[in-house]
């Protein structure tokens, strides 16, 4: 049985110690926000917070990550008030989102690791692949979180993820249904 803390909730998965942390967050815990990609490490979209580094979960076994601290974008914020979270959403970054959980968590590493990253330190970092192909907008997302992180800019948040949908509507009358037309 191997032990650790999932998003801030002791975890005892009971699966074979050489099971991808991937498989154990997605079908042991349906912490599905991690997403499988390529299965290789490459992509990134898998990547998850485990001790404060940005780790894909697809390329670490449960015996490598036993007592460690694993968060994954579940568990970063459940009301998108990271500064990451804010910085994209602001930004207007994601396309088909399939990669984003991924980037979020790989530039919420670094931005606890370096509050004030160059361009240059956030290419480095943000190795993600993105099929949409964000990049240029992604450089001004993490510059932006960095600065939310830091105090420097402040952004409207998001509405809450489990806003009702009428209240969405009228904030958003675009989600409104339309109206009947009239004869």
């Amino acid at each position: 049985m191997t032990r650790l803390t999932v998003n801030n909730q002791p975890v005892q998965y009971r699966l074979d110690p050489a099971t991808p942390l991937l498989f154990a967050l997605r079908d042991a815990s349906n912490l599905t926000g991690t997403k499988f990609g390529c299965g290789t490490g490459e992509c990134g979209a898998c990547t998850v917070d485990i001790d404060g580094q940005a780790v894909r979960s697809c390329r670490i076994t449960l015996a490598a990550v036993e007592g460690t601290f694993v968060t994954t974008i579940e568990g970063l914020s459940r009301d998108r008030g990271h500064p990451v979270q804010q910085a994209f959403l602001a930004s207007n970054l994601s396309q088909c989102g399939f990669c984003i959980p991924g980037m979020v968590m790989t530039a919420a590493a670094l931005i606890r690791a370096n509050r004030d990253p160059s361009d240059d330190d956030i290419r480095a970092a943000m190795t993600n692949l993105c099929r949409c192909g964000v990049y240029p907008r992604l450089l001004e997302a993490v510059r932006r979180a960095a600065r939310i992180a830091r105090g420097d800019e402040n952004v409207v948040p998001p509405a809450s993820p489990d806003i009702d949908a009428v209240d969405a509507a009228r904030a958003v009358p675009a989600l409104a249904p339309p109206a009947p037309p009239q004869s």
